[in-house]
């Protein structure tokens, strides 16, 4: 993964705004998470001050992932499209006393630097934009469907089939 370091608090300041497109396969605690490294995140990064003059970065990252259905262990894409906002704090301290003022829980406090790299910051919120469970919204029937047609559903009588009749299928016994 190549860096891309910026100096935080004068990327606000002067309110500059960086996009751009980056590989799964670029990003590696991402890529672990991920059923392949197939695929690429857009991201777009924006300075300027919040309401009370604070550095304020806006982060957009958004593109797919393939990740692992929990339930059918299937890949299947995941969309991300994610945005945070974060105010720079110049140490821990100023992070506590500015986190106090906030009244937003949707807004971070992060510790700015000079050498503030935009790559790692891009990787922790793709990895936070997934789920930690990622499931299909319905899994595909892969298992039955692989044995017959109609497996599962006695066509003649209508009924569902026995599930230990479906194994057997499956496996090959009669």
């Amino acid at each position: 993964m190549q860096a891309f370091v910026i100096d935080a608090f004068t990327f606000c300041r002067l309110e500059e705004q960086r996009s751009g497109s980056i590989l799964v396969a670029d990003l590696p605690r991402l890529a672990e998470e991920c059923a392949g490294t197939e695929g690429s995140l857009n991201w777009s990064l924006t300075g300027g001050k919040d309401q009370l003059g604070h550095p304020r970065l806006i982060l957009d990252v958004t593109g797919n992932v393939n990740l692992i259905c929990q339930r059918c262990l299937v890949p299947f894409a995941y969309e991300i499209d994610s945005e945070s906002v974060l105010i720079l704090a110049k140490n821990e301290e100023n992070a506590d006393e500015i986190e106090a003022l906030l009244e937003d829980d949707e807004v971070d406090v992060v510790v700015g630097s000079k050498t503030f790299n935009i790559m790692d910051l891009i990787e922790d919120e793709a990895l936070l934009a997934i789920p930690q469970s990622p499931k299909h919204a319905v899994c595909p029937d892969v298992s039955l469907a692989s044995a017959k047609p109609t497996a599962g559903i006695d066509a003649e009588v209508g009924k569902k089939e026995s599930p230990f009749a479906v194994l057997k299928t499956i496996n090959g016994r009669t």
